[in-house]
């Protein structure tokens, strides 16, 4: 075996625990042998398709057995993942599955209209599964494959590797998707230094197998990823998870409901969770102030986010209403995983937006030189060490991105900060959405972070508008859940930034539009901002 590959893991964990489950979604239920088995039909079904080593399979789906199962099934023949945004439209569906050259596309019924029209401008996909309803002419239901009987394990006549991929297609805030290239090697070893059940990094099946028979020293992980798996919030921690001979428990329906998750962590009991910060965190904590008591949360003991800001207030409320949770917030994204994190607990003071570096990120000037702790000078987070292979066809972006500074080659994807005297890092957000006003430059987290202290304030999106005077002016969209003037956003805002990053005008809306990993479309936020509706000139 050449390093870890994912399927192989999988495997080893459904042969020591068929009977165990593995995913749980409402009344639908996996256990490992049920799920591995109908992976391997589904990976049977690619390559009965004529899918070679290395073809995307892309999955357009909402969370749901069938994701990992086509997930696992791709792994399984020694094909390459792709995920997909299921917010897409055709032409951006077009795209995408034409730059990641994509052959086989497993899809919710859903969708259906949406594929159709553009499978006719995807002459390379040979293969359409689609998932629920009735299967449209010109694909396959997807669990009349998944049910066939596969007579064994399956996979490709090039057997697996740790070389192969898995494709994180990110959309970042500015330009097109990208395809965050990822070796299964690289990317199991990272994802299990912070697992439940930890591994050597040297492959060794027996080993997996041995440390998976083991007693458990504490209770096997079930995790509820909170985001969608089409993010890598939630698949990263969903295949750490199952490779460490968990189980996953996916929420029913298709938009977030703070009480829908709260009555499965009950339910299922479930011991960990992962959120995208206050984009999650915020409605889950007004459900439990709302209802205090209506839920016994004693089975979860860890949170982790990542992705946007996760405020200090709201931590230290969720650690009212459950006093032995433990609280992590990692600074990552699909080019670097785990640059920093910080950690709250019932004895650990939560801060927002503080990290502790680890030994292998720096903060670096645009010169590639450390910045100083306590300089107030930003610059941006970079992490060396295991890491992408690059973009999918895009070598121009890969060098921008991956960097070779004093000899090694370090993740630098844009996220800027300042260091404090004491080491501790202030993320201040991705340099692309920077706001440029007379030549002072305003990261739109911060500003945002301080609006959403306002007890009105729900959330908040801050962008830049052109202006003659000053380049570009500070205007903040925000949703608010009681009545508050502009003039007291103003005030309140100046009690914590310098007048220029303060937003000079307001505009009030119904939802700032974060999507479903709680990531915004700031071009879309611009286009408010400046007083036109979304899509026009």
């Amino acid at each position: 075996m050449t390093g870890w590959n994912f399927a192989d893991t999988w495997e080893v964990v459904a042969r020591v625990r068929p009977d165990a489950p593995a995913i749980t979604q409402g009344a639908d239920r996996r256990s490992w042998a049920e799920l591995d088995r109908r992976a391997d039909a589904v990976a049977a079904a690619y390559l009965a398709a004529g899918l070679g080593e290395q073809a995307k399979v892309a999955q357009h789906l909402y969370n749901s057995p069938a994701y990992v199962e086509s997930l696992y099934g791709a792994l399984k023949a020694g094909m390459a993942p792709v995920n997909t945004n299921y917010r897409y439209t055709a032409d951006e569906l077009t795209y995408l599955w034409s730059n990641a050259d994509v052959e086989a596309v497993v899809f919710h019924a859903d969708f259906a209209d949406r594929v159709d029209a553009a499978r006719h401008r995807l002459p390379g996909v040979k293969l359409w599964l689609q998932v629920g309803g009735d299967a449209a002419p010109w694909a396959q239901p997807y669990d009349d494959v998944a049910s066939r009987s596969p007579g064994g394990p399956v996979q490709g006549p090039w057997g697996r590797s740790g070389d192969h991929l898995v494709l994180i297609y990110t959309g970042g805030t500015t330009g097109m998707p990208k395809g965050v290239m990822w070796r299964q090697d690289d990317l199991w070893a990272i994802l299990n230094r912070s697992a439940s059940l930890r591994y050597d990094e040297h492959g060794d099946l027996d080993a997996l197998a041995a440390r998976l028979a083991e007693p458990a020293r504490r209770p096997v992980p079930k995790l509820l990823p909170g985001p969608p798996l089409m993010h890598g919030t939630g698949l990263f921690t969903a295949m750490s998870t199952l490779a460490s001979g968990g189980s996953l428990v996916l929420l029913e329906g298709h938009h977030f409901e703070p009480g829908r998750l709260l009555d499965a962590v009950e339910r299922e009991r479930v011991t960990e969770m992962s959120i995208v910060g206050d984009a999650f965190a915020r409605p889950i904590l007004a459900e439990l102030d709302a209802n205090p008591g209506r839920w016994d949360l004693s089975s979860l003991w860890l949170i982790v986010s990542s992705g946007v800001m996760w405020s200090a207030e709201v931590r230290a409320g969720l650690l009212r209403h459950n006093p032995k949770l433990i609280l992590v917030d990692t600074l990552g994204s699909s080019e670097a995983i785990g640059m920093a994190r910080s950690r709250s607990s019932s004895a650990e003071a939560p801060t927002t937006g503080g990290f502790r570096l680890g030994p292998d990120t720096r903060v670096i000037s645009d010169d590639g030189v450390d910045v100083a702790p306590g300089s107030g000078e930003r610059g941006v987070v970079a992490l060396r060490g295991r890491g992408p292979v690059g973009y999918y066809k895009d070598p121009d972006k890969t060098a921008a991105t991956f960097r070779v500074i004093d000899g090694e080659r370090w993740s630098v994807p844009g996220d800027y900060a300042t260091v404090e005297a004491d080491g501790t890092v202030r993320l201040l957000g991705r340099g692309s959405v920077v706001v440029n006003t007379g030549g002072e430059k305003v990261f739109p987290e911060e500003v945002e972070e301080a609006l959403k202290r306002h007890p009105a304030v729900v959330d908040a999106v801050v962008v830049g508008v052109p202006d003659e005077r000053f380049g570009e002016v500070v205007v903040a969209l925000v949703e608010t859940g009681a009545e508050v003037t502009d003039d007291e956003l103003a005030a309140f805002a100046r009690r914590s930034l310098a007048g220029y990053k303060v937003p000079r005008r307001f505009v009030p809306v119904a939802s700032v539009g974060r999507a479903p990993n709680g990531k915004v479309d700031y071009a879309a936020a611009r286009t408010i901002a400046a007083g036109r509706s979304p899509g026009t000139a």
